[in-house]
């Protein structure tokens, strides 16, 4: 496939104004969310395929999400198209001000193989509604699923308007090196800032939706088994291959030993007694993650699950205990299956503890004290999070998504998704039936330096 073909024709087809009129927009859309519902089977049979993903979880964390979101931009792309006044300035009479947001172009999305059919359409539906042309690169990690994206993509738009390019790191390497107007990363922090330097060489605007160990917050107020039980969602879901999943558990020495025996409850109940011959449980991505997460797990530190597959690529819900900062398994983003506990003394070390380290994608708090979810709220810096969850703030189309620092910059999903495909342009409609005379030289009018002064004060 001929990249640099492809590119030419998306960029002629965008400069033809094809994509720019709503109406094309919303059918585009339209016609992708028919696709999926006709093609939903193979999206099940290529995530089981790749991760071990039950029917059941495909729908609820990828394939109804991804739903979800066209629902949402179907509805209200009209109304995020327009123009929107605003207030002119007296000194501007008389003349009418607006913003208008504008599809920057062509646009590279570029998505990971944890989610890598919610990762992938996601973006792009936030692309198609904002009005571009897209080239998407799907992770080489998840075959079967980029398969199927390719599928659904060739059916529902040609080539010059949305193209699929699968392959690893010669094609990544190619479509970087070309000249997009937006790329849209979703990925490793290490991959990210490669991206981050191609795209600065050519001055593309970027969206990084990165990682990073996302800390899980537990005080001595928090109603335990409920905290456990949905710790426990959180974190083993997808096998704990998720960028936002919890990270690590920071809880009060006092409530430690009571919370990790209702999370190994929790596990059993929601997993079962041999979490590896449950149907509904997935498998690492492939052999060399999975060796890099069992050079994690020491044996000394386990205290439930530690369980393997090896042929199958699986790890039990594995949780660790008395572990210290130094250890190997808190320098970078777990993702996967293993759960390591920390403790702290008093909530307020919590707050200076995370201030010297990176900032996370996500943040999660659980507790019934007020005053501690507020200076958490406050004080910590972090992409996004829960009160009292985990997770659950990214399935939404009303709230933006993203992280801060080193787990990214920018946000997408709904509103937010469909301006960081936009760029935003301010407009003075000066009218022609007057003119007011007093920004014109000679400036030797006291009178209009007066008014001027009126003006602008």
């Amino acid at each position: 496939m001929n990249i640099d073909n492809i590119l030419k024709k998306q960029q002629e087809y965008f400069n033809s104004g094809e994509t720019i009129p709503v109406k094309f927009r919303v059918e585009s859309l339209k016609r992708l969310r028919l696709s999926i519902k006709d093609h939903e089977q193979e999206i099940n049979e290529a995530l089981k395929e790749d991760l071990g993903k039950s029917a059941y979880e495909s729908y609820m964390c990828e394939v109804g999400m991804v739903l979800s979101e066209l629902s949402y931009m179907i509805k209200h792309t009209k109304k995020f198209s327009k123009k929107k006044r605003v207030h002119t300035p007296l000194a501007q009479f008389a003349s009418s001000s607006f913003k208008k947001p504008n599809p920057y172009g062509n646009v590279l999305i570029m998505s990971p193989w944890n989610y890598p059919f919610l990762l992938t359409i996601d973006p792009l539906i936030n692309a198609i509604a904002a009005g571009n042309t897209a080239i998407i690169k799907p992770s080489a990690y998840s075959p079967a699923t980029s398969k199927v994206v390719k599928s659904i993509i060739s059916e529902c738009f040609n080539e010059e308007y949305v193209a699929v390019i699968t392959g690893g790191r010669k094609e990544n390497e190619a479509l970087l090196d070309k000249k997009f107007d937006m790329i849209f990363f979703t990925g490793s922090q290490m991959v990210g800032k490669e991206v981050l330097r191609r795209a600065s060489e050519k001055i593309i605007p970027v969206v990084l939706e990165l990682g990073g160990k996302s800390p899980c917050i537990v005080d001595d107020s928090a109603k335990i088994k409920l905290a456990a039980k949905r710790i426990v969602f959180g974190k083993f879901l997808n096998c704990g291959q998720t960028c936002v999943a919890p990270d690590y558990i920071l809880c009060d020495k006092k409530i430690k030993d009571e919370l990790i025996k209702e999370i190994c409850n929790q596990i059993e109940k929601q997993y079962g007694k041999t979490p590896l011959t449950n149907p509904d449980y997935g498998k690492i991505i492939n052999e060399k993650h999975f060796e890099r997460l069992m050079g994690l797990i020491n044996k000394k530190n386990v205290v439930c699950g530690g369980q393997v597959f090896k042929d199958t690529l699986q790890i039990e819900p594995t949780v660790l205990d008395n572990i210290k900062w130094k250890d190997k398994v808190m320098e970078d983003e777990i993702f996967g299956p293993i759960l390591p506990v920390l403790t702290f003394d008093d909530f307020d070390d919590v707050i200076d503890m995370l201030a010297n380290k990176p900032k996370p994608l996500a943040l999660y708090l659980f507790s019934e004290n007020k005053k501690h979810i507020k200076t958490v709220l406050d004080r910590c810096r972090y992409g996004g999070g829960c009160v009292n969850d985990t997770i659950i703030h990214l399935a939404t189309s009303e709230m933006g998504f993203g992280g801060v620092g080193e787990s990214g910059m920018g946000s997408y999903h709904g509103k937010t998704g469909f301006d960081a495909f936009s760029h935003t342009k301010s407009i003075v409609d000066k009218k022609t039936w007057m003119d007011l005379p007093m920004r014109y030289q000679p400036y030797n009018s006291k009178f209009y330096e007066k008014l001027l002064r009126i003006f602008l004060r």
